[in-house]
């Protein structure tokens, strides 16, 4: 086989996936989004990096979706939507991607389909946002629409900072979306899913920031999740049609198990460490046999 994974230079993640897919007896290359070329006319509709012809490869893996223009991202959506439709395995699938970056998307998706969800206001303006402040309580979490790894999240619980972040975000153009703050225990989970079947869970902590993310330096351990977390994480997977995805659920004070986010290209580096499971040779055997 031979597949190919957009992702960034130096990238853990490829690196780990090019040596699951040797090991498998495949070719993996890595390319940036930025060599990609397409053409449509009569005698050519394909997608291109240099002079490969990308739909004559097996399978394309999504490890980075990264910022840029509207333009840029909407062409790499269209290339990717491109290549499945030509046949291409793509993981995940375009509509899946398109879904599970945007946070505010996702998390209509959750709420639609009856999984408990912290609420949610999304707005454009100031006094808008400042009245969803006060709606959810006066402690809500801001966060990006698109983002991961937990940055550009903060909380604020204070109305003269609610004043000037609401303001900031408002002047930049940017979508204010905010949830209500859940008080928990100091722990989170993650469920990482693959082919609506959980291959393990993990239970995210960090005494010094209310955000659990390995990246911010955030402590995993192994977690053995039970049939509401499971149920959870399935349907949750099944909503945003991911599937290879990482499920973030959390307990609020009352025992209320809340579905936080759905994300399509989950990172799997501390999830590994926790729990030994070797995810990219469980991707690459996945891919073949979709293939």
């Amino acid at each position: 086989m031979r597949i190919v994974v957009l992702g960034n230079e130096g990238s853990w993640y490829v690196a780990d996936l090019q040596r699951a897919a040797r090991e498998r007896g495949h070719v993996c290359e890595r390319i940036d989004y930025g060599a990609l070329v397409a053409e449509a006319s009569t005698a050519r509709n394909t997608v291109l990096s240099g002079d490969e012809d990308l739909a004559a490869w097996d399978a394309v893996v999504i490890r980075t979706m990264p910022p840029g223009s509207l333009e840029q991202v909407v062409f790499r959506m269209d290339a990717l939507h491109r290549l499945h439709e030509s046949g291409v395995q793509v993981l995940n699938s375009p509509r899946a991607i398109e879904c599970a970056v945007d946070k505010y998307l996702t998390t209509a998706r959750l709420a639609r389909d009856g999984l408990p969800v912290p609420a949610t206001i999304a707005c454009e303006g100031f006094d808008q946002a400042m009245a969803a402040f006060e709606r959810l309580g006066g402690d809500v979490v801001v966060k990006p629409l698109f983002g991961a790894e937990g940055r550009g999240i903060v909380r604020v619980s204070d109305p003269d900072i609610a004043h000037r972040v609401f303001r900031t975000l408002e002047r930049i153009g940017a979508v204010l979306y905010l949830q209500q703050f859940i008080r928990h225990p100091g722990w989170d989970l993650r469920l990482l899913l693959l082919d609506g079947r959980p291959l393990g869970a993990i239970r995210r902590s960090n005494p010094t920031d209310f955000r659990t993310n390995i990246s911010r330096e955030g402590h995993a351990e192994v977690h053995t999740p039970d049939d509401r977390e499971v149920e959870y994480a399935i349907r949750a997977a099944e909503s945003t049609q991911t599937r290879f995805a990482g499920v973030d659920l959390l307990y609020g004070p009352d025992g209320t198990l809340y579905v936080i986010e759905v994300n399509a290209v989950p990172g799997w580096r501390g999830f590994q460490k926790a729990t030994g499971l070797d995810v990219a040779e469980r991707v690459v055997s996945s891919i073949e046999s979709s293939s």
